[in-house]
């Protein structure tokens, strides 16, 4: 029974969706005003792990991942690059599109654009006015906190003592209380000039940034969610005022389980631009491949923070290539004709231990997504796979047990780009030049048999020769 640790009550849950065996699951995702950093990629791979297992365990989920492409970050930089706002977004958009996809992060159901869902925001505006939850002012339209009984449930905060964050200072414009946030913003005369305002009741102008969540996880999944994720910095005051909004409008429960991801540190400092350690997800793929990048996020547990050294990228690299080394040897070990056909003790307890292996993998998931563990119950996995088949194996058995590696290998979301590459017809074509080769290096034919394993080396396909045979990996 899989329990999640809930950010609003501070303790593990059994975890039970609205509707038995669908689960809606909204991810705060990125602001396009540059290319994310790799802190920002860890809050995207949580998501993307807990909808895996979620999958994994026969639900349906439906995931939403929010694009903010409007805010002052966005509307300031894009002056910097001599874009459109349009442009400037859609350029950087496409950046963390990429990004995800070469980390094998799975695309969410949709993206909305918080500038395509305007008209939501305006309605649900009018609708915390029409309850007196929210007023206006000559610069904007405000959220008045007050007027929500249960605002600081989720972050418990102390309103006095509460740090002057950039979002929140961005917020000060003619509000009644400091504490207050904008729903509204009027367009400044530069940015009417640029055309960047939307027209609405009260003048020209754009929504503030806690409003645009709101809205496009209401829209997509109801007024009350499942999950809701995000990174430990965005508990307050985003995730607050999203609730106060939401609830203070629909007077029902906006989310049941709150779900955050603790920071990333750069060799155990804050990552900032300013201390010179701000590193992109380019800068690590020039150096090791997702696959590494992935395991070095899943080897601490989601809500620990996480030190990024090249220690660690060093060794979650070998741990990477330990995993798809057995990948290789048992998609080998399937392909050869030498197997043991009668069932032997020996077999039995192969079976029995790698279905035991999946049970103990699913009762650690279960404990909160402790994937740490997981990556632990996969690797004796790997250990019991490479010993079996170093003798005479059951080719049946082994088929089994690649069954069960690679769904937990798909469950963590590694080497799948991999798994993709080398269709059935390749590997038929593989084994014809192997044979060909064979047979010249009978004959004494060594040039031409040396040529073969070179062009194959070349296109990416290496040849091991051993124990009387010879067998093949796609090179990683």
């Amino acid at each position: 029974m899989l329990k999640v640790y809930n950010t609003l009550t501070r303790k593990k849950e059994v975890f039970k969706p609205v509707e038995k065996g669908k689960v809606t699951m909204y991810n705060c995702g990125p602001t396009v005003y540059g290319p994310p950093h790799i802190g920002n990629f860890r809050a995207f791979l949580v998501a993307d792990m807990i909808r895996r297992y979620l999958e994994f365990k026969g639900c349906d989920v439906f995931q939403v991942m929010n694009i903010t492409d409007i805010d002052d970050k966005t509307i300031r930089d894009s002056v910097k690059e001599g874009l459109t706002l349009g442009d400037f977004t859609k350029k950087y958009t496409k950046v963390f599109l990429e990004g995800i996809d070469s980390l094998n992060i799975q695309r969410a159901r949709l993206y909305p654009r918080a500038t395509e869902e305007v008209d939501g925001m305006i309605s649900l505006i009018r609708k915390l006015l029409k309850k007196k939850m929210a007023y206006v002012r000559e610069d904007g339209i405000y959220y008045d906190i007050s007027k929500f009984r249960g605002y600081g449930k989720l972050s418990k905060v102390n309103l006095k003592a509460a740090k002057r964050t950039e979002r929140i200072l961005a917020d000060e414009y003619d509000k009644a209380n400091p504490n207050d946030f904008a729903l509204w913003k009027m367009s400044t005369p530069d940015e009417i000039k640029r055309k960047i305002f939307f027209d609405s009741p009260w003048g020209k102008g754009r929504p503030g940034w806690h409003i645009e969540c709101s809205v496009m996880s209401t829209k997509y999944l109801g007024d009350t969610l499942d999950i809701h994720t995000g990174g430990v910095d965005l508990v307050f005051p985003h995730h607050e005022n999203e609730i106060a909004q939401s609830e203070g409008a629909t007077g029902k429960k906006f989310v049941k389980y709150w779900m955050h991801c603790e920071f990333l540190k750069v060799d155990g400092r804050k990552m900032s631009k300013s201390l010179g350690n701000f590193i992109t997800l380019a800068d690590v793929l020039e150096k090791y491949d997702a696959d590494t990048f992935r395991y070095f996020f899943l080897s601490t547990h989601y809500r620990k923070q996480l030190n990024y050294t090249d220690k660690g990228m060093k060794n979650a690299k070998l741990a990477v290539d330990k995993l798809r080394n057995t990948l290789d040897n048992i998609k080998d070990a399937m392909r050869s004709d030498d197997e043991s056909l009668d069932l032997t003790e020996r077999d039995t307890k192969f079976a029995a231990r790698i279905k035991a292996a999946k049970k103990r993998f699913e009762k650690v998931m279960d404990n909160d997504l402790d994937t740490p563990l997981g990556t632990k119950v996969l690797h004796e996995v790997s250990k019991a796979v490479n010993d079996y088949i170093a003798k005479k194996p059951n080719k049946s058995l082994v088929m089994e047990a690649y069954q069960v590696y690679r769904e937990l290998l798909s469950v963590l979301g590694l080497f799948e780009k991999g798994e993709a590459g080398v269709g059935k017809l390749t590997e038929d074509l593989i084994g014809i030049l192997i044979e060909i080769r064979e047979e010249l290096r009978k004959k004494r034919m060594y040039d031409v048999s040396d040529r073969i394993r070179s062009d194959l080396n070349n296109a990416g396909v290496i040849l091991e020769d051993k124990a009387g045979r010879t067998s093949w990996k796609i090179k990683k």
